[in-house]
């Protein structure tokens, strides 16, 4: 599995702005493309995100794709890997980390929280089959925190298994772009 481990407060704070992070997700699901293409689906200007490329770029999130344009004005990107990971745990041992990693788990929290907003907002269009198949759910657990750690890890293994599934699909087979979300976390609640 091809997986950047941010352990730099600096990549942190580039990846945590929304735009910047879901241009990151869209070279990853859509591959390539340009400032034009990305702008279309995020709605903005393509010289807006061509800023916001080359933050991206500079911060080692994804890189030119050269051998793609047809001219030298059309400038295409790509991710340089598929999945990101980082421990805000690792900023208890530095301030300027715990700021910037907890910044940018805001930042995931809202994109996911917009992403299921969006699934609600398009359920007729989907049709009462994909609906009936999505789910969402909760619980309340008492664990400790070894527990919680095997839970992660075992919860992380099925998306990994499930990934693997979703690899040995094409577009016009049936599949449709799913997205799994997966927190577990103590509460802050009592």
């Amino acid at each position: 599995m091809d997986v950047q481990r941010l352990d730099d407060a600096a990549q942190m704070r580039a990846l945590s702005h929304p735009t910047r992070l879901r241009l990151v997700g869209l070279l990853r699901t859509g591959g390539p493309q340009t400032a034009a293409m990305l702008g279309e689906q995020v709605d903005e200007a393509p010289g807006t995100i061509s800023y916001h490329c080359k933050r991206l770029a500079d911060a080692g999130f994804i890189e030119p794709a050269p051998e793609l344009g047809t001219d030298r004005r059309e400038r295409w990107w790509r991710a340089v890997a598929q999945h990101t990971s980082w421990d805000l745990a690792d900023g208890f041992d530095d301030p300027d980390r715990m700021v910037a990693g907890t910044a940018l788990d805001r930042t995931v929290a809202q994109a996911y929280a917009d992403e299921y907003t969006a699934f609600l907002d398009h359920v007729p269009a989907f049709g009462r089959e994909w609906v009936a198949a999505s789910n969402s759910g909760d619980r309340t657990l008492r664990l400790t925190v070894d527990e919680l750690r095997a839970l992660g890890s075992e919860l992380q293994g099925v998306l990994d298994r499930w990934e693997a599934r979703s690899a040995e699909h094409e577009p016009g087979d049936g599949s449709e772009r799913v997205t799994a979300v997966v927190q577990s976390y103590r509460s802050a609640r009592p």
